[in-house]
């Protein structure tokens, strides 16, 4: 008797402290895409990201064209010729790809500069969450754009403009809440 009392108790316990537990969702998505600096921040990432796909872009053009010239004149060639211009060819394509890596790659200038002007953003916009869930005594608070399936939500538990609120911008869902009421 003793030995079911016990699991019978804790799961009482556990299922009575699920409930109590508080819930919300946020869309991030939504919250950055109300944040001035946000934008400007993604559209230099853009502008800088743009600039240097065309200069990857120029330089394989010019590899384009050695090669075509290599293939043009390859019978006037001797071997010796043909060697060092196909050596030629290949090494530029290897510094292509390396300047490719390093600005589009895993570590590379693009993810350092995204580090360096949307992190502080998106770090004031965890604090403002954080702050919001620990005011309002929140357990969990799901963010509604990222992985995390959400196949219904509950326009209540929305506290996006909440955290635009707390960050000083204002939203524009609280209208169309108020409109549905």
């Amino acid at each position: 008797m003793k030995r079911l009392f016990f699991p019978a108790a804790l799961l009482i316990l556990t299922a009575t402290a699920s409930f109590a537990q508080k819930f919300a969702y946020v869309d991030t998505e939504y919250i950055l895409a109300h944040i001035p600096e946000y934008k400007q921040a993604q559209a230099e990432l853009d502008k800088t990201s743009v600039g240097w796909q065309k200069e990857i872009e120029a330089k394989y053009a010019e590899i384009d064209k050695l090669y075509k010239a290599f293939q043009a004149e390859q019978i006037l060639l001797t071997e010796d010729m043909k060697k060092k211009r196909e050596s030629e060819i290949v090494g530029k394509e290897k510094e292509v790809k390396d300047i490719q890596k390093q600005h589009f790659g895993v570590d590379g200038d693009l993810f350092k500069k995204r580090q360096e002007l949307v992190k502080p953003i998106q770090d004031k916009v965890y604090n403002a969450v954080k702050e919001l869930a620990e005011k309002q005594t929140y357990s969990v608070i799901f963010d509604k754009s990222s992985e995390l399936t959400m196949l219904y939500t509950n326009p209540k538990y929305d506290k996006s403009d909440e955290v635009l609120e707390n960050l000083g911008f204002k939203g524009d869902k609280t209208d169309s809440k108020d409109k549905k009421k």
